[in-house]
């Protein structure tokens, strides 16, 4: 199977935002992998499969695709390989991202153990997995553990030359486990490094901007800035739509909005955010 074709053609329809194509073309790429017995294809697509479905909130299909692949790399005997931590690395942010958070953080602990004893401290790959166990941990209102997390993923990320972006994101989700963990002035100051970033980055179409936006959002929903924080929901809404679709991660956003407009006292945009919101819910989860 050429791999380089598959990316080449699954690039082309993210680019394009032609979403519906992305399901049956990973579908039948994965068949013909399993027709060809070529493994290191198949763990691929599987991979692309759990990172595509979990951003979309299709999460059984993600299920399905991260058993299936975590399985065959144990048979493999890969399971103590870098691979199969990156594995468990998306699998864990499909879990996480579907509210199955025992799961997903068992996956990550099991992560950290393989690349502790593959990679070097400061390796960048550390910074990513910090930043998704700081994420885990602070919902389940283990505040103080992640701001360790993010604390660590923020000294790695720091160092890497054109991680600009990376370091504006980590900075907005640590100033707002700052404010969970009532460290306010040290959250501004964080959130004023990370908007400067932003502005000057050029990156506006990363595909992680729109999570960023939220952060920022959230931030100064905290700090009771409730105009701005709509501004700022409602650019999230824009990257997300742009990049996803209205999946589950658009509903929560329409939420925020509802909350950041009572707060507004605009009634009318707050119902019509709250009936956007029930009727993506509703939609995913008859899916």
């Amino acid at each position: 199977m050429n791999v380089d074709q598959f990316y080449e053609t699954l690039d082309s329809y993210f680019a394009k935002q032609e979403l519906d194509k992305v399901d049956p073309f990973l579908t039948a790429s994965l068949q013909q992998a399993k027709e060809e017995e070529d493994y290191a294809a198949y763990i691929s697509i599987c991979n692309e499969m759990i990172g595509f479905y979990r951003s979309v909130s299709a999460f059984d299909k993600a299920y399905v695709a991260a058993e299936d692949v975590l399985l065959l790399m144990e048979e493999l005997q890969l399971d103590h390989s870098e691979h199969f931590a990156t594995t468990l690395l998306n699998a864990a942010t499909a879990y996480r991202a579907a509210g199955d958070y025992a799961q997903a953080l068992r996956y990550y602990r099991q992560a950290v153990q393989i690349y502790d004893g593959l990679l070097k401290p400061d390796d960048y790959r550390y910074a990513g997995l910090y930043n998704n166990m700081s994420i885990l941990l602070e919902k389940m209102n283990e505040n103080e553990e992640a701001v360790q997390y993010a604390e660590k993923a923020l000294r790695i990320i720091e160092k890497l030359e054109g991680g600009e972006m990376e370091t504006a994101t980590t900075l907005t989700n640590l100033a707002l486990l700052y404010f969970k963990v009532s460290r306010h002035e040290e959250a501004k100051a964080l959130l004023e490094r990370a908007l400067s970033l932003f502005e000057n980055s050029g990156e506006e179409h990363d595909a992680h901007y729109s999570g960023a936006l939220a952060g920022i959002g959230e931030a100064y929903y905290h700090m009771q800035e409730f105009a701005r924080a709509l501004e700022y929901y409602e650019k999230a809404l824009h990257e997300v739509e742009k990049h996803f679709g209205e999946n589950m991660s658009y509903a929560i956003l329409c939420e925020n909005c509802a909350a950041v407009c009572e707060r507004l006292g605009d009634a009318a945009k707050q119902a019509h955010y709250m009936e956007k919101a029930k009727e993506i819910q509703g939609r995913l989860t008859q899916a």
